[in-house]
């Protein structure tokens, strides 16, 4: 966009509404980073730490418990079966270091499995840092947006009064503008003037107004609009001072100013 904008040249209304775009693309594109690195850090990294080491012996140790269970299990039943005093006597060895195995084994699960409730606190904690990430991340995005919204619904107007050797006054006297309600950039593109602007908030009752630009609603309560086409407009009491209401049959929204040129 950015060198797109340049190629159109900077100077023109369109290629520097492609710069704009272009650089706020960026920074999106700059906090989409730092949510990926702040989530690596603070979440990702201790999670799979967690999963490749410590969930990892701790699931060892519940299998080598459950082997121990077994063999406790298979020695009790060998005592069970024993008939001469000899073979019980070996099986009653069996039993007692199969049952000090399982309880050292069980200890060591147990302890292990005790650890996971602090574990599960730290990574709750992370968790959180995580969520609290992704809505600094979309915040800022949203505000860059609506910042570049701003900037272009207001776009014409803006061009007008930071680039004023680039326009002229429009030449025919003959306009249905009225006054000198319209500029005429040297890229060809008609621009509102501010007097223009005064007349559109401060007229009475409706009139008709030509789009100069397409417009694309952003919300229910806009009306879309197509360059070239004739509306009506007119002011309604507290409405902010960049808007007009819009009919076109039986549609009706707000319409921004900067987009339009008041008939007579």
């Amino acid at each position: 966009m950015i060198d797109a904008g340049t190629e159109f040249g900077p100077g023109t209304a369109y290629g520097n509404a492609l710069i704009k775009c272009g650089e706020t693309q960026k920074r999106i594109g700059t906090a989409d980073r730092e949510l990926i690195q702040t989530s690596a850090l603070n979440f990702l990294t201790p999670l799979r730490n967690f999963i490749e080491g410590d969930y990892k012996t701790i699931a060892k140790e519940r299998k080598l418990l459950q082997n121990k269970r077994l063999d406790l299990d298979a020695a009790k039943t060998r005592l069970k079966k024993a008939k001469a005093a000899e073979t019980r006597a070996s099986s009653e060895q069996e039993l007692r270091i199969t049952q000090s195995e399982f309880d050292r084994q069980a200890e060591i699960t147990r302890l292990l499995l005790e650890g996971i409730s602090s574990t599960h606190a730290h990574h709750l904690r992370c968790l959180n840092d995580f969520v609290e990430a992704q809505m600094t991340y979309y915040a800022q995005c949203y505000q860059y947006m609506l910042d570049l919204q701003k900037q272009l619904g207001s776009f014409p107007s803006n061009y007008c009064n930071n680039n004023q050797t680039s326009v002229a006054p429009a030449p025919s006297a003959s306009s249905n503008v009225i006054g000198s309600s319209a500029l005429t950039s040297t890229s060809g593109l008609v621009i509102t003037s501010p007097s223009n602007l005064i007349d559109l908030k401060e007229c009475s009752g409706s009139r008709k107004a030509r789009v100069l630009y397409d417009y694309d609603a952003a919300n229910s309560s806009e009306l879309s609009l197509l360059a070239d086409e004739v509306i009506t407009v007119f002011s309604v009491v507290g409405m902010d001072s960049d808007w007009l209401m819009g009919e076109r049959g039986n549609q009706k929204g707000r319409v921004p100013i900067t987009y339009l040129e008041l008939l007579n």
